[in-house]
């Protein structure tokens, strides 16, 4: 399995609110990715996980493209591509098939995901993401590898991902605008799923929460599989601005000193410690305590996880995730993140870093990364499958995929008719 992937470079491109982070990964002998080019620029052209201006988004990417092709020293064609955004819907759907010849191959299996997406959604959303959660054969529960099974009824619980047709295009049009074919769309919270959380975790239940510049990303799991995706569109920008707004300082230096200075918890803060604050036009600087800025940051961190304890209630998955919760995300590196979590949820917090990838590991241990390296870890699994993992893929739906499927039909029909006449 491994060697026939061995040598070839999977790209990741995270288009985040806050950033444009691309990564490259070689996949090695032992099938493990090593990571080998790494490029990252400021992102200006989204909002709240949505592109609100191509011209900029798309300078964005190339950047931070032309940084990773120097350091991989290769030239990129096509990435991965994560999406996030408000416009993000789920639901729990299941299918149900007859299974052809008694045995379960892998047709049945793509006709019961067709049926189990076969459901109503609106003109302006287009499914992501199916993806299977368990299955049942002939009332027998609780299947998660029904391949070769013997039956005569198979039924698939999936959850299906979907999100807004126009949202995805322009996300499209930005990376084709750079000269890349998009290989597939990934939900951003599935790919950070990838490379932070461990097989345990999922298999006990936890719950994921990806907190970025713009949109904060929530996935539930348990027994192994997804089942809940959520996204709130209130994260790290809304703390900027709170500062920006309490200490009358520009953007810019609001990030700057949130990034340096802040923390999430007051009572961690020094009462001692002083911070320069910059201000507005041309007047001198103003000294102010490190437990002042602490206190402004606070109060947003507190609305934003009692949000996310809402979703977690609304879900009705709160009372089935044992494992606790998984911060990662840029927003999450804080100062007393973690700590404040763990007041508001009264369940264990752990700060999540990637994992799972070989190479640049000072670098890309860091929360911030957990999206691209999940991008990486999901192209992986993508090409060793060598099936869809979700649905017909973006490049099949472009360029009329039917004919690579028609060649090698083709080509057994033209072996059948020599070996039999």
């Amino acid at each position: 399995m491994a060697n026939v992937q061995s040598g070839k470079m999977i790209v990741g491109l995270d288009i985040g609110t806050s950033k444009v982070v691309a990564l490259v990964g070689e996949v090695g002998e032992d099938g493990v990715i090593e990571i080998v080019g790494i490029g990252t620029h400021p992102s200006r052209g989204l909002k709240k996980g949505v592109v609100v201006n191509i011209e900029s988004t798309v300078q964005s990417i190339q950047r931070a493209i032309e940084e990773a092709q120097l350091m991989a020293g290769c030239r990129i064609h096509s990435a991965f591509v994560g999406v996030a955004g408000n416009h993000i819907r789920s639901l729990n759907s299941h299918g149900i098939v007859a299974i052809r010849d008694r045995e379960v191959s892998s047709a049945d299996l793509e006709r019961v995901l067709d049926a189990a997406q076969a459901v109503a959604i609106p003109a302006d959303q287009r499914v992501l993401h199916t993806l299977p959660q368990d299955y049942v054969i002939d009332n027998q529960e609780g299947v998660r590898e029904p391949l070769g099974m013997s039956g005569v009824r198979l039924e698939a619980k999936v959850h299906v991902v979907t999100c807004a047709v126009n949202a995805a295009q322009n996300i499209e049009k930005c990376v084709r605008r750079c000269g890349l074919e998009i290989d597939d769309i990934i939900l951003e919270q599935l790919a950070s799923a990838y490379s932070v959380l461990t097989d345990d975790e999922k298999e006990l239940g936890v719950c994921l929460v990806d907190i970025g510049g713009g949109t904060t990303d929530i996935a539930i799991f348990t027994e192994g599989a997804i089942r809940h995706t959520a996204v709130i569109p209130i994260a790290g920008d809304q703390v900027t601005n709170d500062i920006a707004m309490a200490l009358r300082t520009p953007t810019q230096y609001a990030e700057e000193i949130k990034i340096r200075y802040a923390c999430a918890l007051a009572k961690l803060a020094g009462a001692g410690e002083t911070i320069k604050v910059p201000s507005v036009g041309d007047r001198p600087p103003r000294e102010l305590s490190r437990q002042a800025l602490a206190e402004v940051v606070e109060p947003r961190y507190d609305e934003l996880f009692t949000l996310i304890q809402a979703e977690l209630r609304r879900s009705g998955y709160e009372d089935l995730i044992p494992a606790g919760i998984v911060l990662t995300g840029g927003t999450s590196k804080m100062e007393g993140a973690v700590e404040l979590a763990e007041e508001i949820f009264h369940m264990p917090v752990r700060l999540g870093v990637p994992h799972g990838v070989k190479g640049l590991g000072d670098v890309v241990r860091n929360p911030i990364y957990s999206t691209g390296v999940g991008l990486l870890l999901y192209g992986l699994q993508k090409q060793t499958d060598g099936i869809s993992l979700s649905g017909p893929s973006i490049r099949d739906s472009y360029r009329g995929g039917d004919d690579e499927a028609k060649a090698p039909l083709f080509e057994r029909l033209q072996a059948w008719v020599k070996g039999n006449f």
